[in-house]
């Protein structure tokens, strides 16, 4: 009989579950919308009732031997979702205890940049590697950092939250309540942020400027970029070049052997890439420029990448 784990990942707008094998590969893999009018208690209903459908598409007994799921603001050390920003869950919700009710198997919880540090290191780029950090470059910026070969959490299940260290105390306001936090300038939101501020600063032609900005995506920017409109490049060079000067300070904290970009605008390729790996090389300490860390995409780029990481938690509790 195989042995199957269920990797679930709770986004904003979609929730997206499948279940994975021991090599990484993927079986019945599906989605739905995260958020409607339903409580919690609701939404757990439908996830079972989703799953449960799912399973009759796998072709052969299968035992399911774990469960991993990534959300925003996950704890894995309460298996809870804490206060997200972009959940409508609010507060403390204790999720794997309530799942518990539907499956009686193993459950790992974290957020969705811990598990994709941890599907990096089981399935991707980061195989052999014990020190690297992986940044998600998605709504907003997540990042998972592994040393020694372990995901750090801290003391309260909240540790590594790049994201949330300051390029500018009186910058941006962010969904966090402070002002001039690193996702509000590099992230799908925040280059839209910075198109717009470009926009208003110059007076070059370009595509986006007839587009409002709730409609404006990260993919119409890159897709701008590649045809060569100013504006998009310019903002591509203006997130890279912040981007890898914070890069830059987090390689002072954890001397990673390698950083991995994922998530959407990483389909930028060199229009975000260049400018990154050139201001992190201008302003990364001496020391650390004898043996830089590599700067590389995620070695999962072409698969599900948050149902991987999700169900990686169970193969590496299940391996050690």
């Amino acid at each position: 009989m195989k042995k199957l784990a269920l990797g679930i990942d709770i986004g904003g707008t979609n929730t997206k579950f499948g279940f994975v094998d021991e090599e990484g590969n993927g079986y019945a893999e599906n989605s739905f919308l995260t958020h409607d009018d339903r409580s919690f208690d609701d939404f757990l209903g439908q996830l079972d009732k989703e799953i449960k459908k799912a399973e009759k598409e796998v072709n052969y007994l299968f035992e399911l031997i774990g469960i991993g799921i990534g959300a925003p603001n996950g704890n894995y050390l309460r298996g809870t979702i804490e206060y997200p920003t972009n959940l409508k869950w609010k507060g403390v919700t204790p999720f794997v205890e309530k799942f518990k009710r539907y499956f009686d198997v193993p459950m790992f919880m974290t957020n969705d940049a811990n598990a994709a540090a941890m599907g990096e290191m089981i399935f991707g780029g980061a195989k052999g590697m014990k020190d690297f950090i992986v940044i998600t470059l998605g709504t907003g910026l997540g990042s998972g950092i592994v040393s020694n070969g372990q995901i750090i959490y801290g003391h309260d299940g909240f540790a590594g939250e790049l994201g949330h260290t300051l390029v500018n105390v009186f910058g941006r306001e962010c969904g966090c309540g402070r002002r001039g936090c690193l996702e509000t300038y590099v992230s799908a939101s925040g280059i839209k942020r910075t198109v717009y501020k470009l926009l208003a600063d110059y007076v070059d032609d370009s595509e986006l400027r007839n587009i409002p900005f709730d409609e404006l995506s990260a993919e119409m920017i890159t897709n701008a970029a590649i045809r060569k409109d100013t504006i998009a490049i310019r903002a591509f060079e203006y997130t890279g070049r912040i981007l890898g000067m914070k890069l830059a300070d987090t390689i002072v904290h954890f001397s990673p052997e390698a950083i991995f970009l994922t998530g959407g605008l990483v389909n930028a390729g060199d229009y975000l890439l260049k400018p990154t790996r050139q201001y992190l090389d201008e302003n990364m300490m001496p020391i650390y420029k004898k043996n830089p860390p590599k700067l590389l995409t995620s070695g999962l780029l072409q698969k599900n990448v948050a149902v991987l990481g999700a169900s990686s938690m169970v193969w590496n509790e299940a391996a050690g």
